[in-house]
């Protein structure tokens, strides 16, 4: 970045210049962002409280709720200032910090999403070797290991990216610094950078994609060998929530970034941008919460402790309301 000055500041074009329309985007993502950021942090508040919720499935849904504040706080609210301020610009240092954190907290996202699928496939074909497999240890190394890539990931296209020289004017087509968007701008060949992205998704996507439905392949296998017809609609109620997300979060980060250029406009740029960095971390806990019984039995024994004035150890001890 040493040919590049701190006092660069692009600027974030968002969704509408029209006032009206500014303050209903305003209302509209600051009821998106409160959402996502009660809803995941509930979770977490709830798993840590309830001693029976700490299992490896629960261990990776506070991560993930987790990475889902981080990614709806790293975008969200400084569309929330343009639109009210109507102030469009962002920093160079500030641009910087975004593509970062959103590359993180993307990566971190697959990352667990996929760690998710693991486990449901172990908890469903493989239920006596479950705890053998998944162990704290092993958890907490796959867990590392998907944060540790993420970092390296977003180091590397972060860097890669703010190389290249920005002549202006550096008016970003979107609500916050994204890559594709950038490269757009940039007055130097981007080519090296493109073909990355593409060598990414073709190999680690591909992979991980393939990984996913792997997993669910086999889940189903399993599931259809089950004689209980309440049995089956049991685990595919929790299962096909979460490769809906899973779906949705990969197929519309992967056309943000490879898409060409004939299928590009702002309209289409922005309602993709939406869909992979504020839909998922909304509908996280959404999904997790509403139709998670064990969290709903959570939440009701900590407002009842709370209503009662119950000490955990009693609240932990009631399993069923």
């Amino acid at each position: 970045m040493s040919n590049q000055s701190t006092g660069i500041e692009f600027l974030l074009m968002g969704f509408s210049d029209d006032p009206d329309a500014q303050l209903l985007y305003f209302v509209m993502f600051l009821s998106i962002y409160l959402i996502g950021l009660i809803g995941n942090l509930l979770i977490v508040i709830v798993v840590i409280l309830n001693h029976h919720l700490h299992t490896p499935m629960y261990f990776f849904l506070v991560n993930l709720s987790l990475t889902d504040v981080c990614y709806i706080t790293t975008t969200v609210p400084k569309s929330m200032a343009v639109s009210l301020t109507d102030n469009k610009v962002i920093r160079f240092s500030g641009c910087v910090a975004q593509v970062f954190l959103v590359m993180v907290f993307a990566g971190s996202e697959i990352a667990l999403l996929t760690i998710m699928a693991y486990d449901r496939y172990v908890a469903i074909c493989h239920p006596l070797q479950y705890n053998l497999i998944l162990n704290w240890d092993t958890c907490n190394k796959m867990a590392a290991a998907s944060w540790i890539s993420s970092l390296v990931h977003a180091s590397l296209q972060t860097v890669l990216t703010f190389q290249l020289n920005f002549c202006g004017p550096n008016m970003i087509d979107q609500f916050f610094c994204d890559i594709p968007q950038l490269l757009k701008i940039s007055c130097t060949d981007a080519k090296v950078n493109q073909i990355l992205i593409w060598i990414l998704a073709c190999i680690v996507d591909s992979l991980i994609t393939g990984f996913v439905f792997a997993s669910y392949g086999y889940i189903i296998s399993a599931v259809l060998k089950v004689p209980s017809v309440e049995g089956r609609c049991k685990v595919f109620s929790t299962c096909s929530p979460h490769l809906t997300v899973f779906s949705v979060f990969i197929i519309t980060a992967l056309f943000s970034y490879v898409r060409p250029n004939s299928l590009s406009s702002p309209t289409i740029d922005l309602l993709s941008a939406v869909l992979y960095t504020v839909l998922p971390p909304t509908l996280n806990p959404i999904i997790y919460s509403l139709r998670n019984r064990e969290i709903q039995a959570a939440v009701k024994r900590i407002v009842l402790m709370h209503k009662f004035n119950w000490s955990p150890y009693i609240g932990d001890s009631i399993k069923y309301i």
